[in-house]
């Protein structure tokens, strides 16, 4: 079992998110209080959420460093940067994976060069969303009155939902064809990636207990290159309607962002 921890995003008390932190006291800070609600002494993979954007990445890094170098670290991670931020870390300290969204749904990592920076560094990652928040399970049903999740995920907002339903609903066709369920196929294909992106690990989340033996069983699919490009001609990338999120948290990614200036203060 690997431990992977997130830092940086700030709540209010009444739980409303106030911001994104960076700077090296808050790094230490929040791990000095994880550590105490884990109840251990380490986390195996520590990673800011976001990039904040009021501290050079340079000195968020070189505070985790300090933290590997005391033994509360073992290894580096980063979340939803892009790739210039990604080598600008990875000079500060080996970054073990980044945490990025890609599915069938979220394909803009094959394209904005963060997958192939990753592989060229020697950098896993790990892929969340694999399922498109629920459109890729094969049992999405419109809740009736409308999805709260279409105020910030415009794939569910009305105007785009029933063609993502409609692009959803090929994968079916294929998994049927396989036995197979919906989400166990979208699993795979991303798991499947590995094989000429990079190291690519699928982070599998539920609710519902009974659903974690179906999500493990993807990790025993086999895709050939044949069923590959199936499924790509199926769902090709561009078939998605609508952006992964409102246009304000799009604005807080920073691996949605275009290059920025080299800046370091770490030293």
């Amino acid at each position: 079992m690997l431990l992977s921890v997130k830092f940086g995003g700030l709540r209010g008390p009444d739980g409303a998110f106030v911001g994104i932190e960076g700077r090296p006291a808050h790094v230490k800070n929040a791990l000095a209080y994880s550590l105490r609600r884990l109840g251990t002494d380490h986390v195996d993979i520590y990673r800011p959420s976001r990039l904040a954007p009021d501290t050079p990445i340079e000195d968020t890094i070189g505070a985790i460093s300090e933290l590997v170098q005391a033994g509360y670290v073992r290894h580096i991670g980063l979340s939803e940067v892009g790739p210039e931020t990604i080598r600008r870390a990875h000079a500060v300290h080996p970054i073990c994976d980044v945490q990025i969204e890609y599915s069938l749904f979220s394909r803009d990592p094959e394209t904005n060069g963060i997958l192939d920076t990753c592989r060229e560094l020697g950098i896993g990652v790990t892929a969340y969303g694999v399922l498109a928040h629920g459109l890729l399970t094969g049992t999405y049903q419109q809740p009736a009155g409308g999805d709260p999740r279409a105020h910030w995920l415009p794939r569910f907002h009305p105007d785009n939902l029933a063609t993502n339903q409609t692009v959803a609903d090929r994968l079916r066709l294929l998994a049927d064809a396989r036995g197979i369920s919906v989400a166990q196929l979208a699993t795979a294909w991303v798991i499947a990636q590995s094989r000429e992106r990079g190291t690519i690990v699928a982070i599998l989340g539920t609710r519902r207990p009974h659903r974690v033996e179906e999500a493990l069983a993807a990790a025993d699919v086999t895709l050939t290159d044949a069923d590959l490009r199936t499924i790509d001609e199926a769902i090709p990338a561009d078939a998605v309607a609508g952006t992964r999120y409102a246009a304000p948290l799009m604005a807080l990614l920073d691996s949605e962002r275009g290059p920025k200036p080299s800046v370091s203060t770490w030293n």
